[in-house]
């Protein structure tokens, strides 16, 4: 007989996970996250300028 459930995990153990591939890794081997790094300073500047600028109205 023809079970399909069986078939399917047949099928199943032949793939060790049911996700996506991974992506290559860079090419040189290391990280890419200088324009991250970027923004994260920049971010923080103007909460800063923003904090510095409101107790300089407020006071």
């Amino acid at each position: 007989m023809n079970d399909p459930l069986k078939n399917q995990a047949d099928s199943q153990a032949d793939m060790p996970a049911n996700h996506a591939q991974q992506q290559p890794a860079a090419g040189d081997g290391t990280p890419k996250f200088g324009k991250l790094l970027i923004v994260l300073v920049l971010t923080v500047i103007l909460i800063g300028f923003i904090t510095f600028a409101s107790e300089r109205f407020y006071s």
